[in-house]
This record gives C-alpha cells, sequence and structure tokens, in this order.
C-alpha cells in the first residue's frame, strides 16, 4: 500500500510540472509574437511616415515642377499651352521724335518679337532714320524706321488689314512701321505695341522737322 501511494503522489506530481512548464511555454510564445507584431507595426508606421515624405508639396518625388502650395506647375503649362501672347505686357519704351522731342511711351505687347526690341534697346539706345521715299507708301497715316541687320529680330506675323492711331508694328525684316492716323491696310506685320494717340502725340509725329546736314528725320528710342 506504501508503495503504490508513493506511485500516485510522483505521478500527480510530475504531471503538475509538466503542466507548469507547458503553461510558461505559451506565455513565451506570446510575449515573442506580441514583440514582432510590435516591430512589424513599426515598420509599417516608419514606410508610411517616408512615403508622405516623398510625396510632400514641394517634392521633387513625382512627375513636374512644384510649388509652395503643391501645385503641379509643369503639368499647368501643358493645360495652359505654355507661354502665351497676351495684349499688352506692360513694359514701356521711350520714344522721341527728334533730337529734342518729347518723350512719349509705347506700351509693348508681351510677345517675342517685341521682347527681342526691348532687350536690345536695353543694351544700347536706339536712334533711327526715318525715310519717305516709297513712292507707294501712304506717309500720312505711318512711318517706318529701319534696324540695323545687326540686330536679330524674331517675327510672327500676320495678315493685318486694319491699323489704328498708334499701332505699331514690325515688318520682317528689320523695320518698325508706326501708324498715326487709322488706316486700311494689306501687310505682314507682327504687332508689338501702341501708343496713346492723343493730339500732342500726332502732332509730334507729323512734325518732326528733319535733320540739318542730314535730309532725314529721325526717332530715338529708349528705355525709361
Amino acid at each position: 500500500m506504501k508503495k503504490s501511494n508513493y506511485r500516485t503522489n510522483m505521478g500527480r506530481r510530475i504531471r503538475g510540472l509538466m503542466a507548469v512548464m507547458a503553461f510558461s511555454a505559451s506565455l513565451l510564445a506570446g510575449c515573442s509574437q506580441s514583440s514582432k507584431d510590435a516591430e512589424s507595426a513599426n515598420d509599417t508606421i516608419s514606410i508610411g511616415e517616408d512615403r508622405t515624405e516623398t510625396q510632400r508639396p514641394g517634392s521633387n518625388a513625382r512627375t513636374g515642377d512644384f510649388s509652395e502650395n503643391g501645385t503641379d506647375t509643369g503639368n499647368m503649362e501643358n493645360q495652359t499651352g505654355g507661354n502665351q501672347t497676351m495684349e499688352s505686357g506692360g513694359t514701356q519704351l521711350e520714344v522721341r521724335f527728334g533730337d529734342n522731342g518729347k518723350p512719349f511711351m509705347m506700351t509693348l505687347l508681351d510677345n517675342e518679337t517685341a521682347a527681342a526690341i526691348a532687350r536690345y534697346v536695353g543694351t544700347s539706345d536706339w536712334r533711327l532714320p526715318i525715310y519717305e521715299r516709297d513712292a507707294d507708301t501712304d506717309y500720312s497715316v505711318l512711318q517706318y524706321y529701319d534696324i540695323p541687320s545687326r540686330y536679330e529680330i524674331p517675327s510672327n506675323s500676320e495678315t493685318v488689314t486694319e491699323a489704328k492711331a498708334g499701332d505699331v508694328f514690325y515688318s520682317d525684316p528689320n523695320r518698325i512701321v508706326l501708324f498715326y492716323h487709322d488706316a486700311e491696310i494689306s501687310a505682314e506685320y507682327t504687332k508689338i505695341g501702341t501708343f496713346e494717340a492723343t493730339e500732342e502725340f500726332i502732332t509730334a509725329v507729323e512734325e518732326n522737322p528733319v535733320l540739318e546736314g542730314w535730309g532725314n528725320k529721325i526717332i530715338q528710342i529708349s528705355q525709361p
């Protein structure tokens, strides 16, 4: 009887110890899995932050250039057709009819032809002769001024059928045409600017004196 009780008690102890070991193992396994899940969660947050960083407004990670407010300026330019010609660019040049003439302001259009002229005048004032020698030109409504051939000026001419007093055109190659009265015409011009056609302006054009010893009138163009 004593040996049987001893064996029974030992069996119970062994089974109890095995149960404790199994429970401990399950706890360890659970802790290990929790640790892995936590590491995985941290990796996901890090990746998410990195992705947000590379796509923030102002980043070059995406196609196109971005402004500070996140607008894709490259795509905007494509959608609007790039640089477009405007009616008035706002740039002005100072024009005098004769050496001692009063200055009048010519407002340039926003196009390549006007920009090239403004750029050249910015480096050196122009003093151009006025010719009135063409038999088929109506000098009562216009004047033209030849630009030296060393200046390369782009042109985007179109057929013009009407000109208003104060309109200024470029005629390829290297000629500026000013209308100081309204006129119906048929010519290939690039419009480059306008004057305010006041009576004072029209009088200055019409009364521009012939330069002594030269036989021509002159026009001066400079930056204000």
